[in-house]
């Protein structure tokens, strides 16, 4: 297939020459005259002769030829013996560049199949590798090397001679040992070589011509060095692939910490089974919806700074909800944790309810700013630039709520009463307050965790739901209330489920990790980090 950038040369050379008039003419070319004349012959392997001898001239009109060829645009008149390039109703002698009056009586279109397409790509791959860019010289040495077409080898050889950028030269070096492989009477050193060069590319093609050499009738040292080649980039493969699921698991994990760091506060503190958890993820996913589509209507040059304004009133929205919550129902009903449980799922419906009453049920759109857009490519991974954001912006979290625990007093506060409720309250503390504060602050991050998902799940009012129950696993698994069993639990879990759904499909894999789960729970309930609190007063 051609190239988008050999296209438009092409297409300038044919404009160029249509547009300098019907007194102009080409400069003589001599190697263009002996291309030419293979198209005179209404035959498939005499045109095959005339693209590899256009291609290897260098002619500054080889593109506008090559590119009438394959357009169907190439007339060749045996008789009068003139090859024309038609432009609507304009024909141009393609030897001399001079436009004739009317078209020859026995002028008929060259003819060309799939195959000669292919190498017209390749001839136009091949002209763009002397130009001044280097990303078009990048690009004609990448469409060389997937065409792999043997009268491209010329232009390569003299490219590579004078080729100084190391990123183009090395395409250029791969675009040679693809087609050297493929030649038969190519010396067995030059084919060796090419086998090292492919190996090093290391991709999915380069791989494919390694295997097809493997597994051909060659000459038994190449079969053995394209074999050792395949073994090493498998075994490169693996350790990719490997490494692409670490990364995936702890981009899964960052997302399980959000979304369950909350709850571990909540729980761990005050044992309320809260059901409506997942709704103040939502309520942050649209607090962020929101303050998009205030700045889209009154300020949308400065749209990127809508996400950063969102966290915070995020974090005051859902955590003004959830002290709301506590204060009408929640503190009526501790010590009864089944009612709780039921008492937060009827807010839940309540909540969900009022999202679709004032949003509509369909998803809503918040996009993502420039500086979380793109992939990072790193040694032949693709890593999401938005998933890294939300893997920093996840531990950034964990770490300020690890400080605020440990050096304010509410953090004191909420220490003591996680410890021994009722010491603390002997000591002066006001449980009723810390109660309060505990359940706004859980509800504040998981409004903040809505600012992110928002950013990589569709903001409907069933967000919050598909991670209520991961998030209750993680706190269980990591042990309820200790923050750092949050964040093993997190990690772990996301990097086995990533490891688990190549080998499974997603759901099953979900449902093995939920089994593992069960099991660990019956030798170890109390997680993985327990800690003293309300369930071993008890």
């Amino acid at each position: 297939m051609r190239t988008v950038l050999s296209r438009w040369f092409a297409l300038f050379a044919l404009c160029w020459a249509m547009t300098a008039g019907p007194g102009s003419a080409w400069a003589a070319g001599p190697e263009r005259d002996a291309a030419l004349s293979h198209f005179l012959a209404d035959s498939f392997p005499e045109t095959e002769a005339g693209i590899a001898a256009l291609a290897a001239s260098g002619d500054p009109q080889a593109a506008a030829i090559l590119l009438a060829l394959s357009d169907r645009h190439l007339l060749a008149d045996a008789a009068s013996k003139a090859v024309l390039i038609e432009s609507g109703s304009t024909l141009t002698d393609a030897r001399t560049g001079l436009v004739l009056a009317a078209r020859p009586a026995g002028a008929a279109v060259v003819r060309t199949n799939n195959r000669l397409r292919g190498l017209i790509a390749s001839a136009l791959g091949s002209l763009g590798l002397s130009g001044a860019d280097p990303a078009k010289r990048l690009a004609a040495a990448n469409e060389v090397f997937k065409s792999r077409a043997p009268g491209a080898l010329p232009g390569i050889e003299a490219a590579l001679i004078a080729e100084k950028d190391t990123t183009v030269h090395r395409a250029l070096e791969e675009a040679r040992a693809a087609i050297v492989i493929g030649l038969a009477d190519a010396p067995i050193a030059n084919r060796l070589e090419a086998i090292t060069v492919l190996a090093g590319r290391g991709d999915q093609d380069a791989a494919s011509l390694l295997r097809g050499l493997a597994a051909s009738g060659t000459p038994p040292e190449l079969q053995a060095a394209a074999a050792r080649a395949v073994a090493g980039l498998e075994q490169r493969e693996a350790l990719r692939s490997a490494t692409q699921n670490l990364i995936f698991g702890l981009s899964l994990g960052s997302v399980l910490l959000l979304a369950a760091i909350g709850l571990a506060i909540t729980f761990g503190v005050m044992g309320v089974i809260n059901m409506a958890h997942g709704e103040m993820v939502m309520i942050g996913a649209y607090t962020t919806f929101i303050v998009q589509e205030l700045f889209r209507a009154y300020a949308p040059n400065y749209l990127g700074l809508s996400l950063p304004l969102a966290i915070p009133l995020a974090f005051l929205v859902s955590g003004a909800v959830g002290a709301g919550v506590e204060r009408l129902i929640i503190r009526h009903l501790y010590g009864r944790p089944l009612e709780t449980l039921l008492a937060t799922f009827g807010v839940s419906l309540v909540l969900q309810q009022a999202v679709r009453t004032g949003f509509g049920p369909t998803n809503r759109q918040v996009s993502s700013p420039s500086y979380m857009s793109g992939n990072l490519e790193f040694l032949g991974l693709s890593i999401t630039a938005g998933r890294l954001w939300i893997v920093g912006f996840s531990l950034i979290i964990f770490i300020a709520l690890l400080l605020a625990l440990r050096f304010t007093p509410l953090g004191l506060q909420m220490r003591a009463v996680t410890q021994n409720r009722r010491m603390a309250s002997a000591m002066g503390i006001r449980t009723g307050f810390v109660d309060v504060m505990t359940f706004a602050l859980g509800s504040g991050i998981a409004g903040m965790a809505g600012v992110a998902l928002s950013q990589i799940d569709n903001v409907s009012p069933n967000l919050g739901q598909g991670y209520l129950i991961d998030s209750f696993m993680v706190v269980v698994f990591g042990g309820v209330g200790n923050l750092w069993g949050t964040l093993v639990a997190a990690f772990a879990l996301g990097i086995a489920n990533k490891f688990l759904e190549p080998v499974a499909t997603a759901v099953l894999a979900k449902i093995l990790i939920l089994v593992l789960l069960i099991l660990f729970i019956q030798k170890w309930p109390r997680g993985l980090f327990p800690i003293r609190g309300r369930a071993v007063e008890a």
